[in-house]
């Protein structure tokens, strides 16, 4: 099965995350092809949550689980610590008081 690149799945992610009204911003482009993806959402309490593709061996697929929570702005430095790390990550960051991501939707919770 072909993979979509990375600036598609991004683009795709944000008409979702439009048509279900949560503010999202892409604060860091990575690469376009094949770059890794961090979905953070900040719940505008001064929490936020950080989200990453990982592979699960029981599932046999990539799965999103949680990179780094707590205080936004240890969160923010958790992530700066990982685009330092990783020069062609993608973050995109939303804005929901519910904590909504939408990853756990058809489409966008496995590959």
């Amino acid at each position: 099965m072909a993979r979509l690149t990375a600036d598609f799945w991004v683009a795709a992610y944000l008409a979702r995350l439009r048509l279900a009204d949560i503010p999202a911003y892409v604060t860091a482009k990575g690469d376009p092809t094949a770059g890794a993806v961090v979905v953070k959402v900040a719940t505008l309490d001064g929490q936020a949550r950080a989200w990453q593709r990982s592979y699960d061996l029981q599932q046999d697929g990539r799965i999103w689980v949680v990179l780094a929570e707590g205080a936004e702005r240890e969160v923010d430095a958790a992530l700066a610590r990982q685009r330092a790390r990783d020069p062609d990550l993608w973050v995109i960051e939303l804005e929901d008081r519910a904590g909504r991501t939408l990853l756990d939707q058809e489409g966008l919770s496995r590959e």
